[in-house]
């Protein structure tokens, strides 16, 4: 299972985190976010084998495209309203695009078929009105109405006390992709804790 550590923000913790070879990093580009990067210099931190995500919330396309061809992004990761053709127009053979969703008990999974064709991946996340990082899970048994054989991001409130019902999850038919964890590896918000990050690591990435 791939390992992604999202809303980094600060140099020295991206290099210490990067030196654990996670999968992904990902970093928030909404400024409503406590972790919006706002020093694009600390991106240079980022070895080539890792891959950078930047992540958007209903920005306009010519942003993120200036964004991801002058820091070299290697996805895009869409956390707002943006359409099937929004997306259409990022993803290339060099960016992934990633939309995410807000899963609860209403949601509507018919709806991922109109993004078939416009992204790489989905992103399923707890449903709030603040675009991610609550620290809360949703129930995951939802994801069984998950018909797709594109594979998915599980995010929203995950650490290390999930691994467990992670593992039991997925030997039940939950095919994750990728597991994505951001506030609960946290000092606060945007600083991860190193020795959190590799316990996670160590313990998840071979689930």
């Amino acid at each position: 299972m791939k390992i992604k550590i999202c809303g980094m923000k600060h140099r020295d913790n991206i290099i210490e985190v990067a030196t654990l070879q996670p999968d992904y990093l990902g970093f928030i580009f909404h400024p409503g976010s406590p972790r919006f990067v706002d020093d694009l210099s600390v991106l240079k931190a980022v070895p080539a084998s890792i891959k950078k995500v930047a992540v958007f919330v209903n920005e306009s396309l010519e942003k993120v495209m200036d964004l991801v061809a002058q820091y070299d992004f290697d996805a895009v990761q869409l956390h707002g309203s943006e359409k099937p053709d929004y997306c259409s127009q990022l993803k290339s053979p060099t960016v992934e695009v990633i939309k995410a969703f807000g899963v609860d008990e209403s949601f509507d999974f018919n709806q991922l078929k109109r993004y078939k064709d416009a992204c790489d991946a989905f992103l399923f996340d707890t449903k709030s009105a603040q675009y991610g990082g609550t620290g809360l899970a949703f129930n995951w048994q939802l994801l069984k109405q998950y018909d797709q054989s594109k594979p998915y991001f599980l995010s929203g409130g995950l650490g290390i006390e999930n691994s467990n019902d992670i593992a039991s999850f997925n030997s039940s038919g939950g095919n994750i992709g990728t597991l994505d964890f951001n506030s609960k590896l946290e000092v606060s918000p945007g600083l991860k804790d190193v020795e959190k990050v590799r316990e996670v690591i160590n313990k998840m990435r071979n689930l």
